[in-house]
């Protein structure tokens, strides 16, 4: 394809990237010369016509789209078997690059950029185009930091027509929404899901989902829960992870209705009173928690009943018969005798029935307080509250010791030290994190310049200026900065014979201003007529010439 015309119109320069169905190439423009991005299809699909309708449909569906954070779509079209699109062309990297070489992210930049993709996300959806491939390989950040979503046409034309025809899932598996994995219908919540794990993944470093091939990756999105953003960063904010949280509910209906209100909380997420918002809450883990299995209390049987039964006490009434029958003086003694052991006994049955119960609950209140009281007292003590980081860039390296040690924080030793040509030597011009919470005592890591790189300036004596001239520019001296001076001198014309400065100094090769001082040889002078004068006279006479 290098070097090939598209149309007659689009030359390839180079190929940048590609995926499971297009490459991509920077080209230019030779009508509106400009630089353009040709993506063209694979050529294993340009023969399913059904594919290349769908394609040709959707890719111009997203062409229709105008917007700030999506890459513009300039045309469509086909040469012989060569379907392709031409689109915006972004000097840049995609996210997954930014990913890979420096995450986690800061706070502020991960929001920063999902904001600009949910901005992307909404003006799409208003004109019925669902993505369905949101992931960091398809954002683009240009020089400028302004983000651009590109493979809307594409990512909608391969999955409808794979779940068409041959009832399989196309697309990158660790990004798929629940519902995008068991193969229905994919609307607006399965990009904002997307876009939730794109968040996890720049705020964490890590995937939510991992596993030894991408079925059981979607196994994951469908049955598993995912590690929380917090305990893999604990610097993350809860009110950023709450939109974490919501976005990537398995359920769609318990995530954002829309990619404007998903927007609307990411733009406020950090305010000040939001940052240690409460954790969300999902009425369904709610209820899940009440049905997990409790160790209760056992309390006392039910009581006895108290009441003698009607052939229980048959003693007094055989007593009372016996004395009515004749049995004098004892007769009527017996029934009292056999009374008196009853009486305490029915006393001292509500005791046995109440007393072990009552103890058995006063204990065990007793044990739950003083184990809530032991929770509480090791969670104050493990409690360490957070503070803000202040932002020492600019700062000398002790200023910005004390900036941080008075917010409550430590510097890591050693901080990092780096030549650095625009700054100036112990200023600090870089930090591990700013502009946000961390604990009281967390370790802040500082970047502090050693100022330009300096040189040993060599001896250039009896050297030619050229030779000194090349010399100096291999240690990166700017011809501009290469001054040269000529004098007189019995040294050979064109010999260095003086330079400042001096050998030996130590100097800035971009900034230092280098003098040669070049020998243009012996001084010459115009000799005088001296014929018929007096040796005083011709004396005078070469003195006035210079040659006495």
């Amino acid at each position: 394809m290098i070097g090939q015309d598209l149309g007659g119109r689009y030359e390839i320069i180079s190929r940048i990237g590609g995926g499971g169905m297009a490459l991509v190439y920077k080209a230019h423009d030779i009508l509106l010369n400009r630089r353009v991005a040709v993506k063209v299809l694979r050529s294993q699909f340009v023969h399913d016509e059904e594919f290349i309708r769908r394609f040709r449909r959707e890719a111009q569906s997203a062409a229709s789209l105008s917007h700030p954070n999506v890459v513009s779509i300039y045309d469509v079209g086909q040469q012989d078997d060569i379907h392709y699109i031409v689109m915006e062309y972004i000097e840049g990297h995609n996210l997954n690059e930014i990913i890979q070489e420096r995450a986690p992210l800061q706070t502020e930049e991960a929001v920063r950029i999902a904001q600009q993709i949910c901005d992307a996300l909404e003006h799409a959806h208003q004109n019925q185009i669902i993505h369905r491939d949101i992931k960091p390989h398809n954002i683009l950040i240009g020089k400028n930091g302004r983000v651009k979503v590109t493979d809307f046409g594409i990512a909608r034309a391969v999955t409808s027509a794979t779940i068409t025809q041959a009832g399989s899932v196309v697309g990158s598996v660790h990004y798929f929404s629940p519902e995008h994995a068991k193969g229905v219908s994919a609307g607006e919540q399965s990009d904002l899901y997307s876009l939730g794990v794109v968040l996890y993944q720049m705020l964490t470093g890590e995937l939510p989902f991992h596993g030894e091939s991408p079925i059981s990756v979607a196994l994951k999105h469908l049955q598993e829960t995912f590690v929380e953003p917090r305990v893999v960063n604990p610097h993350i904010p809860q009110s950023v992870e709450n939109i974490i949280l919501r976005s990537m509910r398995k359920n769609p209906g318990e995530r954002y209705t829309s990619a404007g209100e998903m927007l609307r909380d990411l733009e406020t997420c950090l305010q000040p009173d939001r940052l240690n918002e409460p954790k969300l809450v999902f009425d369904n883990d709610a209820e899940a928690d009440m049905d997990e299995t409790r160790i209760m209390p056992a309390i006392g049987g039910a009581l006895r009943d108290s009441q003698p039964s009607s052939g229980a006490r048959p003693t007094p009434a055989g007593a009372g018969a016996a004395g009515a029958a004749g049995a004098t003086g004892t007769a009527g003694a017996a029934p009292v005798q056999d009374e008196e052991p009853d009486e305490p006994s029915a006393a001292a049955q509500p005791k046995k029935k109440w007393v072990r119960p009552v103890v058995t609950v006063s204990v065990t209140l007793v044990i739950i307080a003083l184990v809530f009281w032991g929770v509480r007292t090791v969670l104050a003590i493990l409690d360490v509250p957070e503070v803000e980081v202040p932002y020492v860039v600019g700062q000398t390296e002790d200023e910005a010791r004390k900036m941080l040690q008075d917010a409550g924080l430590r510097v890591e030793e050693p901080p990092v030290k780096e030549h650095r040509d625009d700054v100036e030597n112990g200023i600090v011009f870089d930090q591990s994190k700013s502009n946000m919470r961390v604990k009281e005592g967390a370790l802040i890591q500082l970047w502090v310049s050693l100022g330009p790189r300096m040189e040993e300036m060599p001896s250039f004596a009896e050297s030619s200026y050229g030779d000194a001239v090349e010399a100096l520019r291999a240690l990166g001296v700017p011809e501009a900065n290469i001054k040269k001076q000529e004098e007189h001198s019995d040294t050979n014309p064109g010999t260095v014979i003086n330079q400042s400065p001096a050998a030996g100094e130590q100097f800035d090769p971009k900034k230092t201003n280098v003098t040669l001082t070049v020998s243009k040889g012996p001084a010459t002078f115009k000799m005088p007529d001296l014929r018929g004068k007096t040796r005083s006279r011709r004396a005078a006479s070469c003195r006035r010439s210079a040659c006495g």
